[in-house]
Parts: C-alpha cells; sequence; structure tokens
C-alpha cells in the first residue's frame, strides 16, 4: 500500500472516530418531562409545510368508513346492519374474516409516491397500525400483520422505499394504544333478535391475540382511551418499539397522548436518542401526539397534533393539523374535500408556524377514488407557482385578517373563506399576503397599515399590480386575469 493511500485511511478513520466520538457525545434523552421538554421540532419539519398520509389498511374493504372494526360489532351501527347484510352475523363472520379481504392488488407505492411528490408534499406517512391492532409491516411480536396476512405485503417497508426514492421524509402513525379498550365491542353479543346473547367471534379465546383478552375496561374518551393493564403497556411498549427500530422513520404519530406514563416517554426517549445515533448526533425526529383524549401530554417534548382542526392564532412552538379528503379509510358515496379547501386550510395553518398532513383516500385495492386523483392532479400546479409563500416561511407578527372566524381546536375545520381572509407569512425580508379567494374588487388589507413596502407583486402573474397604501392599509386592485384558481398570493419587500 502507498503512503498517499495510508495516510487518507488514517484521515478517514480519524475523521469517522471523532463523528461517532460526537455523536456519543450528544445528550441523551430519558423518560422524564424535564429531559424530553428540551426537544425542539428539526427545521425540515419547520420548512416542510405539507405531507400527505395513507390511512388506509383492512377497514377500507367494506367501504363503510372509520372505525368499521370496532362499529360491525354494535348492533343497530350503520356498519353493523351492513356487515350481516354483506358478510353475516358477526358470531360467524368477524374482523378476523375482513383481514384477508384486503388483498391490496393494484397498490403500487413508487406510483402513488411521484404523484404525492408532484402535489407538493414534503414528507409522507404510513398507517402502521390502527386500533384494529393489525400491523401493517413485518411485526416480529404480533402474527396479525400484513406480511403474514391479507396483501402479504410490507406495506411500511414498501411506502418507506418509495418515499425515499422520491426524497419525501418518511414517518409512520400508531393507534395502537387505544385498541385494547377499542376493540371491547368484539367479545359482545346482541341484545335482541334472532342472534340475541350469541357471542361474536372475539369471545373466542383462539383470536385474543387479535381482539385482546376479555378484560372489564369499558371504551370511552378521556381516561378510557388507554387501557390500564400493565401487560397491555408492554405489549404496546414492545411492538412500536420494534417498528421504530426497524425502520428508523422521521416521524412517529401517536394517536392521543403520550401512552402510558413512564413506558410511553421511554419509547419517546428511544425514539430520539436512536433517531440521533442515526444523525451523528443531530436530532431529526418528530413525535406528534394530541392534546386530548387520555395519556399525558407536554407540549415542549413534542409537536401537537390537532385532529381536523386548526389554531386561533399564531402557536410560538411549532404545530401539525392532521385531516383527511375524505373519510379516514375509503367510504362509498363519500363528501370530499375540494382543492379550494384544501389549499384554503393550509395557508390558514401555516400562518399560524403550523403543518398539514393530509390524509388522501385509497380505494381497498390500493388505487385512488376520481375525488383523490383530481385532488393531487390540482395541488400540484398551485403549489408549484405559489409554493414559496408555504415552503420554509414563518409567521408575520399576525397571522391574518379577514371576517371570518377561525374558533380552533380539534373537529373545526369547515371555515366559509372568502377572498378577503388574508392569511400572511414571511421569508426574510419578504412578506407573503394569501387572499384565500380570488379578489373581485379592491382588496384592501388593514393590517399593512403603517407598514414600509417597497415592492408588492402577484406571485405567478407577469402583470403589474396597481397598489397604493394609507393610514388604512394596503389597497391592490384586481388584475385583467388572476394567474390561478383557489387562493392567490401578493409578495411584498418591507423593511423590517
Amino acid at each position: 500500500m502507498s503512503r498517499v493511500k495510508l495516510s487518507l485511511l488514517i484521515s478517514i478513520s480519524v475523521v469517522t472516530v471523532l463523528l461517532q466520538g460526537c455523536a456519543s457525545k450528544a445528550k441523551q434523552f430519558d423518560a422524564t418531562w424535564e429531559s424530553l421538554q428540551q426537544y425542539q421540532a428539526p427545521e425540515w419539519f419547520r420548512d416542510a409545510k405539507f405531507g400527505i398520509w395513507a390511512h388506509w389498511g383492512p377497514q377500507a374493504v367494506p367501504g363503510q368508513g372509520d372505525w368499521y372494526a370496532r362499529r360491525m360489532y354494535l348492533q343497530g351501527d350503520g356498519a353493523y346492519n351492513y356487515h350481516v347484510k354483506t358478510y353475516g352475523h358477526p358470531s360467524e363472520f368477524g374482523y378476523k374474516d375482513i383481514i384477508p379481504l384486503w388483498k391490496a392488488e393494484n397498490w403500487d407505492p413508487d406510483y402513488l409516491m411521484s404523484l404525492y411528490k408532484k402535489a407538493g408534499a414534503k414528507y409522507f406517512v404510513s398507517m402502521a397500525v390502527h386500533h384494529d391492532n393489525f400491523d401493517l409491516w413485518d411485526s416480529t411480536y404480533h402474527r396479525w400483520n400484513a406480511v403474514k396476512m391479507g396483501p402479504q405485503r410490507d406495506i411500511v417497508g414498501q411506502w418507506q422505499a418509495a418515499a425515499e426514492k422520491y426524497g419525501l421524509r418518511f414517518g409512520v402513525s400508531e393507534h395502537l394504544a387505544a385498541s385494547y379498550t377499542w376493540f371491547t365491542s368484539s367479545h359482545g353479543a346482541d341484545k335482541d333478535g334472532p342472534k340475541a346473547g350469541v357471542p361474536y367471534d372475539g369471545s373466542d379465546p383462539k383470536y385474543w391475540d387479535l381482539y385482546h383478552p376479555k378484560h372489564d375496561e369499558p371504551f370511552g374518551g378521556g381516561e378510557k382511551w388507554y387501557g390500564k393493564n400493565p401487560q397491555w403497556h408492554q405489549t404496546w411498549d414492545k411492538r412500536i418499539r420494534n417498528l421504530v427500530d426497524k425502520y428508523q422513520p422521521d416521524l412517529l404519530y401517536s394517536d392521543g397522548g403520550f401512552p402510558f406514563g413512564e413506558i410511553g416517554r421511554g419509547l419517546v426517549a428511544h425514539f430520539y436518542n436512536t433517531n440521533m445515533q442515526q444523525h451523528r448526533g443531530k436530532l431529526q425526529a418528530v413525535y406528534t401526539c394530541k392534546e386530548m383524549g387520555s395519556g399525558e401530554f407536554n407540549r415542549q417534548a413534542c409537536v401537537q397534533d390537532v385532529e381536523r382542526g386548526a389554531m386561533k392564532d399564531i402557536n410560538p412552538l411549532p404545530w401539525q393539523t392532521d385531516t383527511s379528503n375524505g373519510d379516514w379509510y375509503y367510504r362509498t358515496q363519500d363528501r370530499y374535500k375540494t382543492t379550494g379547501q384544501v389549499i384554503r386550510l393550509l395557508a390558514d395553518i401555516v400562518s399560524k408556524n403550523g403543518n398539514m398532513l393530509l390524509n388522501i383516500v385509497l380505494k381497498p385495492d390500493g388505487s385512488l377514488p376520481p375525488e383523490s386523483e383530481k385532488l393531487l392532479a390540482e395541488l400540484g400546479p398551485w403549489m408549484d407557482m405559489n409554493g414559496e409563500a408555504i415552503y420554509g416561511t414563518r409567521p408575520w407578527k399576525v397571522y391574518g385578517e379577514g371576517p371570518t372566524v377561525v374558533g380552533g381546536g380539534h373537529f373545526k375545520e369547515d371555515y366559509p373563506f372568502k377572498a378577503d381572509d388574508i392569511r400572511f407569512t414571511t421569508k426574510g425580508n419578504t412578506l407573503y399576503a394569501i387572499a384565500l379567494g380570488v379578489p373581485t374588487a379592491d382588496l384592501k388589507i388593514k393590517s399593512l397599515a403603517g407598514v414600509s413596502i417597497s415592492d408588492c407583486s402577484l406571485v405567478g402573474s407577469k402583470e403589474k399590480l396597481q397598489w397604493t397604501q394609507d393610514a388604512e392599509g394596503l389597497t391592490i386592485k384586481p388584475v385583467s386575469q388572476w394567474p390561478c384558481d383557489y387562493a392567490v398570493v401578493f409578495k411584498m419587500k418591507i423593511k423590517q
């Protein structure tokens, strides 16, 4: 070996040792709040603003929407009635028998990811396990998984490969913690009718690894969302650690607060620590959870998630809305969000320091309903033109103005935004004013009274903008042709 090659090898070894040393010296998290609240959301997440989610699994098969695996065991529920009519009584044909019907035969994650990227997504999240207790990955500790049953494919792994190919950050969602109480309906029986008193198939001990052993913890909101059985807590920890260690995601989502006290906090600390090891001591992980349901919540220890809702005002810490363009699972004859609704909600969220994680509904076979195809096709051009006002931006001193009042909180997202509802974002000394509609008359932005503006233009248009500013605000004249539908963006240079 030449002296040059030897010297190069020694140099590489020294650098490697130094980098490993830096990673090993990085501050480690533990299961205490004092430790976890040192967390800071990484810049990639703050810059990304828009992610797409695949809230998808066996519950899509019947086409009856969300929570089918629970509702099919509730006599009188629409899902129960559909199930009896279509498949038979749940004492004879239960959820375990729905799982083999999920074939995902037309699912092409590579093709779908290419559409998600064109639509403007910067990160992608795969469902990993829903309340139905069915793992969508090559699960080490649970036989009810998508590799052994149903499609017999590693759904999480193949989504991840596609996301990495197209340069999207990758995350997983776990809804497992609530499963223990959520699935108690499978242990019931009809209260009346010809099958009154006949136990549903969840009562059969052969299937308790899917439906959980019979217990006396009822399902409900608040403290009844997560079960209290210590053995279940250990099972949750083992399976979600397996998920984190096997796929090393950038983002982990829990459907509720931190589950199970110290066990949940320990799992999150493990997620953060292993992520730092993978990134040479720099924390790139995002853990999202909710200030609702049971479990613990500390907004400094995670990224707060708001389900199908928004914030009233600018949140000082980064946060996320998770929502869907339709029901969470495929539903025939569903109502879908329009492209305008999605874009306007996204602008409102981003102006308040948030991200949008949007579920794009998939059919059970893995193909897109026409409404999902249309949304993706229309999102892309708008984001291509106006993305500079979204990606990499930060809030201004106020989020915006306008007649439409956003209440804030979970399950509040259907707002009738109009062109005179304005949302602001900033990037350096550039201020963006996003009109949540297409103006048909002079647009007056009152928040810009007294703000020193040196230039104002319309993003996506070469037409010279006519604007004036006085003590009452900034007034913009309509242009002869607006460059896009849904919402228009004005770009201004301001003196800080």
